[in-house]
């Protein structure tokens, strides 16, 4: 499958397992590189614009050569029309997850595709009602799975998703950080 892209070195620009394991899945032959990217972005950004700006400043790090196929991805949470981005300690992850409590979050990712002749910057919005959760079970996961690493303070795929995700709207594999269907298809159509 996706033969039209064989000619290219693909690189995937992200140290998530979770990342990695989806592009895994899609069976085609890549690497991972990784250049550490500031994670800022202008404050008048809002929702979709704010993980698309952060994929394609990803991307913007590398310098390609001809027959190399560079993704790069960021995800973010938008609650209330604010970000939640990655929590820096405890406290800040016991807070995101007491204020996504009883409430429906938006989970977007930006995907940036770049090769030396084109660039392609896409997203998805996938949306997740999460249950009322204790101060006891909120703590318990942080606790047992310091979820550092992850914007909003969550992984979907982890205890807390099992146990407070009610309900999901579109793909599920953007909510755990890249939406390998629409990356499929991007990829599949690629010329």
């Amino acid at each position: 499958m996706l033969s039209n892209i064989s000619k290219y070195r693909i690189i995937l620009a992200s140290q998530s397992p979770r990342r990695q394991e989806l592009l895994r899945g899609l069976n085609i032959p890549f690497e991972v590189q990784t250049i550490d990217v500031e994670e800022n972005f202008p404050d008048t950004l809002s929702g979709a614009e704010i993980p698309c700006y952060l994929a394609e400043k990803k991307a913007n790090a590398y310098s390609l050569v001809e027959n190399t196929m560079l993704i790069t991805a960021d995800t973010i949470v938008w609650l209330e029309n604010r970000v939640l981005e990655k929590p820096r300690d405890r406290v800040e992850a016991v807070k995101m997850l007491t204020e996504l409590s009883g409430k429906t979050h938006e989970v977007i990712t930006g995907v940036c595709i770049t090769t030396k002749a084109k660039r392609k910057i896409f997203f998805d919005v996938s949306r997740v009602r999460f249950a009322e959760l204790t101060q006891e079970e909120i703590e318990f996961y942080v606790e047992n799975f310091r979820p550092y690493d992850k914007a909003g303070a969550y992984g979907i795929q982890e205890w807390i998703g099992y146990i407070g995700a009610e309900h999901i709207e579109g793909s599920f594999y953007n909510i755990m950080g890249l939406p390998i269907q629409r990356l499929y298809a991007e990829l599949k159509s690629w010329e």
